[in-house]
Formats: structure tokens, C-alpha cells, sequence
């Protein structure tokens, strides 16, 4: 046996790693990317302002003028506090580590991989309660679980991912008000959305919300936030690795993310193609589309494997889900560009003859 295989945590040995499939000369329409690159008449000006980045110094520690920026680009109150991380996975984990060793996580499935897999990381029990048949919280079930495990920390997207639906208001509130957990909202693709929990931060202590700007146009940024109050973010602050946003993201985001009129127009035509690429699937025999308030869509589709292996052989690439729990024969596919978007299609009529 090697070396690594006698040191790593067993536990560890039996996670499959991330798996980020090759995208090269294809169309990529499989990780939620904005399918809108950087103006043409923006890249002079942004490579003038790179220009000044102090490279040979450590990043601003606490950023923040970038802090200020996605205040005003997603109008966060003064009143609530803003924790910077190196995409929402780093700020999960940080909420991770707050808990004490065997402490739970809860969320409900399918969702976000990343929940169950920092649970595990972290030494923390992981608990998913499943969705009910229409991808909507089964609230009872939801609750009942809560009573059972007390958990220290519960995962909700909203909306959900993979499912793409924003579930109930009325559910949500009726959890955080159900438990001592910190309950967090991810609210990845809020730009899509018809609704935040953005101001009932105020109303309830144990609620923070967690945002990223990879979905608005900037996933290589690496870039989330998570809001919450302020004594709340102070003491998480605590478990921020210093400098953690590194000065090219801090330089980047500020200048890019002063952009706000061509980031809502792009979240916009996203939104509009949204529409327009449910409907073309909902029309093509067989397939069953579900509703999405995200930048993407969920259909099952007869024989799923066969058609995500025809769209990758002409050169589309979307996302499998048809072998993931309660999820048989679907698929995930992101708003592309209205080209993108006819591609797809295309492809996918032609397949179903």
C-alpha cells in the first residue's frame, strides 16, 4: 500500500474528488457560467486599472473598497455585515468550522454537493432530508428531522440547485423559526430570482445568506459574500484565513462590479432566454421541463445518458444528473447565449426525431 493511502483519514480515501469534466472546444453549457464575456470598449479601461495593482504587496486584509462595491451592486443595508470569501465554498467551510466536531449539517436533497461534502471534510454529521416529488420542501418531514438531529448548521439554496425552483417563503420562515441552528440561505443565483431573503436578515438572528458573483458574469473571480449581522460576522471573521481575496479578484471585482446597469441588462436577456429555452423543450415530445428561477433548467428526458452523449459528441456540453438520487434520467442545462441556447435545441430535437 502507498504511502498517502497508510496517512489520509480513511474517511477522506472514500470521497470521490470534484469532478470537473473537460470543456475544451466545446459549448459550455454545464456550470452556470454567463455565457456574456467583457464588453469590448471595457478592456482597455480594465487592463489600465490591473495596471496599478500592487502586486509585490499582500492584498487589502479586510477589502475594503470591494466591500463597498458589491453593497452598492446588490443593495446591502449598512446595518448588516459583509464577509468576503474565495468563492461560497470557502465561506461554507469557514461556517463549517465553526461547529464543534460531530455537531450536524443539515440541508435537503438534491442540492448543493458541496454541503455534504464539507460535512464530511470537517468531522460534522451530515443530514439530508429529500425533497418532495414536486422538488418542494417537505416541510413536516423537514421539521421532524430538525427535532431529531438539533443541528448546528442547515443549508437551504434558494433558489435550488440543481432543481432550479425558489421554494416557499412561508416553509422557510417556519425552519428558521423551528431552531438554535444557524440556518443559511444560498442565494447563488438571486440575480434570477423573484425573491430574497435579503432584509428578513433584520427580522431573524439565526439567518445569514450566502452570494457569489460566479453566476452574474464573473466565475473566474472566485468571489462570494455572506451576509449576516454584524456581531454575527465579526465572530466568523475570526476564521478567515488572512488575505484571503488575493489583490488581483479585490482590483478585478472593484472595477468590474461598478458595472451594475450591464450586469442587470445581461441577468435580464438570461431571464428573457430563460423563458424562451423552456419553452422550446417543453415543446419537443417526451421531455418534462421544471420551473426555474435560476440561470438554468432541469428537465427529464427518455433515455438521459443517450442524449447528453450526443449533444457532447456534437459538441455541447450539459450536465448529467440521471444516475444522482432522485434524479433519474435528468438534466441540467445552463442559459447560454441565444446561439448556445439554438444549438441545444436543435440538437435536441433531432435526436427525438
Amino acid at each position: 500500500m502507498s504511502f498517502i493511502h497508510n496517512w489520509l483519514r480513511s474517511d477522506i480515501q472514500a470521497i470521490n474528488a470534484y469532478h470537473v469534466p473537460a470543456s475544451d472546444d466545446m459549448v459550455k453549457l454545464d456550470a452556470m457560467e454567463s455565457p456574456f464575456p467583457l464588453p469590448d470598449e471595457l478592456i482597455g479601461q480594465y487592463l489600465a486599472y490591473l495596471a496599478d495593482a500592487d502586486l509585490n504587496r499582500y492584498p487589502n486584509p479586510s477589502a475594503d473598497d470591494l466591500q463597498q462595491t458589491l453593497r452598492d451592486l446588490m443593495n446591502i443595508p449598512n446595518e448588516f455585515g459583509v464577509l468576503l470569501g474565495n468563492g461560497s465554498d470557502e465561506l461554507i467551510q469557514l461556517l463549517a468550522l465553526a461547529c464543534e466536531t460531530g455537531d450536524t449539517i443539515l440541508s435537503i436533497e438534491p442540492s448543493f454537493v458541496m454541503y455534504g461534502m464539507i460535512a464530511k471534510f470537517t468531522r460534522l454529521d451530515y443530514q439530508g432530508v429529500n425533497l418532495n416529488d414536486d422538488f418542494e420542501i417537505d416541510l413536516s418531514a423537514t421539521l421532524s428531522a430538525i427535532k431529531a438531529h438539533n443541528p448546528k448548521l442547515i443549508f437551504i439554496a434558494y433558489p435550488n440547485n440543481p432543481t432550479g425552483n425558489a421554494f416557499d417563503r412561508k416553509s422557510i420562515e417556519t425552519i428558521i423559526s423551528s431552531t438554535n441552528a444557524m440556518v443559511v440561505l444560498d442565494e447563488a443565483y438571486y440575480a434570477y430570482a423573484d425573491d430574497s431573503f435579503l432584509m428578513d436578515i433584520a427580522k431573524y438572528p439565526n439567518l445569514v445568506l450566502l452570494r457569489t458573483v460566479s453566476k452574474i458574469g464573473f466565475a473566474g473571480l472566485r468571489l462570494g459574500l455572506l451576509i449576516g449581522a454584524k456581531d454575527t460576522v465579526s465572530e466568523l471573521d475570526k476564521l478567515r484565513l488572512p488575505y484571503n481575496i488575493n489583490t488581483l479578484t479585490q482590483v478585478s471585482a472593484n472595477f468590474l462590479l461598478q458595472e451594475k446597469d450591464e450586469i442587470d441588462k445581461n441577468a435580464q436577456a438570461i431571464i428573457d432566454e430563460r423563458a424562451n429555452l423552456s419553452a422550446s423543450l417543453s415543446a419537443i415530445n417526451g421531455l418534462v421541463v421544471y420551473p426555474s428561477q435560476a440561470n438554468f433548467i432541469l428537465f427529464k428526458a427518455p433515455e438521459a445518458n443517450k442524449l447528453f452523449e450526443a449533444l457532447k459528441n456534437q459538441g455541447v456540453l450539459i450536465k448529467n444528473l440521471s444516475s444522482a438520487a432522485n434524479l433519474d434520467n435528468c438534466l441540467r442545462v445552463t442559459v447560454g447565449s441565444v446561439e448556445e441556447n439554438t444549438l441545444f435545441i436543435n440538437i435536441v430535437k433531432a435526436h427525438y426525431g
